[in-house]
């Protein structure tokens, strides 16, 4: 069985969204989600931000710090096994070929691209 209630829909849909999605401040709508034209644009920019990640652009900052062969996945041609920074695969002794930008999983410690974690969907092409 289904229970009814008297309230109307469209204020049970808003019961507990709080305030601003932005900073939290007490909106002045109902149906609002923003305290302010600002934090609209502020949250659209942060959304894009999110689904437009541009590796070539990280790339270029890794090598200006000279940082970028520490944080490249490297794959052995012979044996597949994927290194993060080493450019000779220690038990074939052959030089490793770059995959992309990634490094070591904090769960497990094993080699893992950003694109694989990302999706590639998300990931814009150089």
């Amino acid at each position: 069985m289904t229970q009814t209630s008297d309230v109307p829909m469209r204020d049970v849909s808003r019961e507990g969204a709080g305030g601003c999605l932005v900073c939290g401040v007490a909106l002045a709508s109902d149906r609002a989600r923003y305290c302010s034209r600002a934090h609209q644009q502020r949250a659209f920019r942060l959304r894009q931000h999110i689904l437009d990640l541009d590796l070539s652009r990280e790339r270029e900052q890794l090598r200006r710090r000279g940082a970028l062969v520490s944080h490249t996945l490297y794959e052995c041609p012979n044996c597949t096994e994927r290194f993060v920074g080493e450019r000779r695969c220690p038990e074939c002794n052959l030089f490793t070929r770059g995959v992309g930008l990634g490094g070591h999983c904090p769960e497990c410690e094993a080699p893992v691209l950003v694109v694989d974690l990302l999706g590639e969907e998300v990931v814009r092409a150089p």
